[in-house]
């Protein structure tokens, strides 16, 4: 892929060559990093302030240049073929309106990291209603997947085969995965998309960050974006499986030269293409902000609630073929399906932010945040002994009954709160922050049963656990620029976790107290063989700490051990004025690993065991050619081995005996060893863009024994994305959207659990496996409306 990329990129040419500087227009200094666009061409000046684009077509362009911090420029220029030099000059804004957000967690231009960014545009173009995880399903080494089998509703991603458990995810700077399971929840921020100014991923351990621990990557979410001119926008979609989304959004601009509001609200529903998962999702976002010449501060409130029938049982495999949508949720009620067999969340999340220069080379950022959560799911139970819930058994005309069916409620009720903060310095040669955080979770499992046929109050609550969790951390990175192109990058992290758990709904007796100290360094070099070429290579040591599934899962076994990571990146870019390609390898070594043992827990989580031994080894190679004004191809892929060594793989019997087999190698589970995309783009209108999107993934073990019989088939799967912006004059914007998906009807599933045991009658290991079905083919449609 690599030598075919570069052979393309070798190949092409362009009739003329737009050159010039860009400078700060009361300095005269060269300005880095600055956007230039022409008709969705563009460049990025370099550190002298230097920008070059091509043109293949004689005719008048609208050339724009653009950077935070500064107006906007644009000026028409008329391309007869020739070459031209255009020198702009950027009137500042004198504000401080830099994201106002703990930005030292992203990966700069320069660290030594594999990361990839996603811009609001490259958002937007996509973002038709399906949940978050999906929009990221065409970066490297990433696989999707969704509960309804729409993108709407519960989904899931992996990075390099780890799942979100293992993904840190934060907004702003702010941690967002659940302090318990570790997982961040997509449901419950709908349509969180339509806030996002940009997402970036960094694959492996990547810089230190706040929240949960980076085993497989780290997602930062960004939406404080700075907007100088009020706006408004509408948009409706509405697809396949009575699927609808609705968006309002609207801003203020600047308000007396310092004030800014932006606001959102969501909607967003489907049937879901698995029987009755039905999604029914509701959100909204506000941003008021503060800017003078050096200072800025941000208060942003956004919440989200959820309601889905529940679809995490999966489709069992004898139904695989003749009933792909069957769900089992709501079954145990006679007759038909019991109707309210759902999860109902909200979410609300408020973040407080204070950015201030000190001077040119110095500023800090401290940020306060609290995250309210509460919510259950529902079920009805048919033939539940009194005694498992804690009570006595009625006398019911003079006869002891022992069961009854029931329905109950199973309720998380939860804060999340506390502050994160950095210090950043900037230099000619050395750049440093300082930054840390302390977060404090407290939260309430309790269930109660709301409705039984016999012998239960209603509103009976039958069991009560509360948790804590505090999380502290503090790091230093820094980055020295040996030469001009040469610069080494450093950085250290402590973080300690107390956790504390006063019993489980499947161990009522159980209390696990814990504490863990663990001190994560990473080292790396960078070094620009020029303007086009640049190499870099890392070594990082990370530490996460059990869930807690983990202890509750493993109660009366061992007591599940802290997980650690070294890896080590090494990583190569090319780039010119048509192409770019990024290609980097990887070890990761593990002591420790949690790994999915391809069983689930009552609520759909994957139960998980520790591996003493185990590893992934990859390369990973993505770009982007553009081969000709019309057309543009973007395609990535990542093979790697993922393994685990000298691996006990336990299963039993009819009469409960154990059967161990002994495996010294095998796959990891739900690790693919090759991932693959790409996207073919077409512009043959200046307004009209056309995607052809395909994506591979190789077969996926549901657990850790290597056996087909316990996996997911490979699959190839195509979608055709279409936006068109109508040229008018009576709005800003007046856009259109179509997306098919799967446009083969292809039969697939991304996702799924399974359950081995021992046959004595075989003398064999029979794998009862469970499948996520994709939908087969099907659309997507909308309208955006921009004032």
């Amino acid at each position: 892929m690599l030598l075919a990329l570069l052979c393309i990129a070798g190949a092409l040419h362009a009739q003329s060559l737009i050159t010039g500087t860009v400078t700060d227009q009361s300095t005269g200094k060269p300005l880095q990093g600055v956007t230039i666009s022409i008709n969705k061409t563009g460049d990025l000046t370099n550190q002298a302030g230097y920008y070059q684009i091509r043109l293949s077509k004689a005719g008048t362009y609208t050339l724009t240049a653009s950077s935070v911090g500064y107006k906007t420029y644009s000026t028409t220029i008329n391309n007869t073929g020739a070459n031209e030099q255009l020198n702009i000059s950027l009137e500042s804004i004198a504000l401080y309106v830099k994201p106002v957000e703990i930005s030292s967690l992203r990966a700069g231009k320069n660290a030594p990291f594999v990361n990839t960014t996603l811009t609001a545009a490259e958002i937007k173009k996509q973002n038709l209603g399906q949940d978050l995880p999906l929009l990221l399903d065409q970066q490297p080494a990433v696989v999707t997947n969704s509960d309804a089998g729409t993108g709407i509703g519960y989904t899931g991603i992996r990075v390099r085969g780890s799942d979100i458990t293992r993904i840190n995810v934060t907004v702003n700077g702010i941690p967002i995965n659940d302090a318990e399971s570790q997982g961040t929840f997509f449901v419950n921020m709908p349509d969180f998309a339509s806030s996002t100014s940009s997402i970036q991923l960094q694959r492996g351990v990547g810089t230190s960050t706040n929240g949960a621990g980076a085993f497989g990557a780290s997602l930062n979410l960004s939406t404080n974006e700075f907007n100088e001119k009020a706006y408004g926008e509408i948009s409706s979609s509405y697809g396949s499986f009575n699927s609808w989304k609705n968006t309002v959004k609207v801003g203020s601009g600047l308000i007396n030269n310092h004030f800014t509001i932006d606001a959102r609200l969501s909607k967003i529903s489907s049937d879901g293409y698995i029987d009755r998962a039905t999604s029914d999702l509701r959100s909204f976002y506000t941003s008021a902000a503060y800017i003078s010449d050096k200072t800025a501060i941000r208060l942003n409130v956004f919440s989200g609630k959820e309601k889905t029938y529940q679809a995490w049982n999966g489709v069992p495999a004898d139904k695989l073929e003749t009933d792909r949508t069957y769900n089992s949720a709501g079954t145990a009620k006679p007759g038909t399906p019991y109707d309210n067999e759902t999860d109902n969340y909200q979410q609300d999340h408020y973040q407080l932010f204070l950015n201030q220069e000190i001077n040119t080379h110095l500023n800090f950022n401290v940020a306060l945040h609290l995250a309210r959560g509460r919510g259950y799911y529902e079920q009805y139970k048919a033939g539940q002994s009194f005694g498992d819930y804690g009570l006595d058994y009625p006398i019911i005309n003079g006869d002891s009954v022992h069961t009854t069916d029931l329905v109950r409620q199973l309720w998380l009720d939860n804060y999340f709160y506390g502050t994160v903060f950095s210090v950043n310095r900037t230099g000619e040669k050395f750049n440093w922050s300082v930054g840390g955080g302390w977060n404090r979770y407290t939260g309430d499992h309790y269930g109660k049963i709301i409705w039984a046929q016999v012998g239960v109050d209603k509103d009976h609550e039958y069991y009560r656990y509360p948790a804590q969790k505090n999380d502290f951390n503090i790091y230093w990175k820094g980055e020295y620029k040996i030469t001009n192109r040469f610069s080494v990058f450093a950085d250290a992290q402590y973080r300690n976790i107390r956790y504390h758990a006063d019993g489980f709904e499947a161990a009522p007796t159980y209390i696990e107290h814990v504490n863990y100290n663990f001190f994560n360094p990473k080292a790396g070099v960078s070094y620009n063989l020029n303007d086009a070429n640049r190499v870099f290579a890392s070594i990082a040591i990370a530490h996460k700490e059990p869930t807690r599934s983990d202890f509750e899962t493993n109660y009366g076994a061992k007591v599940p051990e802290p997980e650690e990571l070294q890896d080590i990146e090494a990583g190569y870019s090319w780039r010119n004025k048509k192409a770019i390609v990024e290609a980097n390898v990887y070890y990761m070594r593990y002591k420790n690993q949690l790994v999915q043992t391809g069983q689930l827990t009552d609520v759909g989580a994957y139960m998980r065991t520790n591996i003493p031994k185990s590893y992934r080894l990859g390369v990973e190679v993505n770009g982007t050619v553009n081969l000709s004004p019309v057309f543009s191809i973007a395609a990535n892929g990542a093979l790697s081995s993922n393994k685990v060594l000298d691996y006990s793989a336990v299963t039993y019997d009819g009469a409960g005996e154990a059967h161990v087999q002994l495996i010294k190698r095998a796959n990891i589970s739900f690790s693919p060893s090759f991932v693959g995309g790409a996207t073919l783009t077409a512009r043959p209108l200046q307004r009209l863009n056309i995607d052809l999107v395909g994506k591979y993934v190789s077969r996926q073990y549901m657990d850790n024994t290597g056996n087909k019989e316990g996996s997911l088939d490979p699959y190839f799967v195509s979608n055709l994305r279409i936006n068109y912006s109508i040229p008018q004059k009576l709005f800003r914007e007046l856009g259109l959207q179509f997306m098919l998906n799967n446009i083969f009807n292809k039969k697939y599933e991304p996702n799924g659990s399974t359950w081995p045991y021992f046959d004595t009658n075989s003398n064999r290991v029979v794998y009862d496996n469970y499948y996520y079905p994709m939908a087969g083919t099907n659309f997507f449609a909308g309208v955006t409306i921009g004032f």
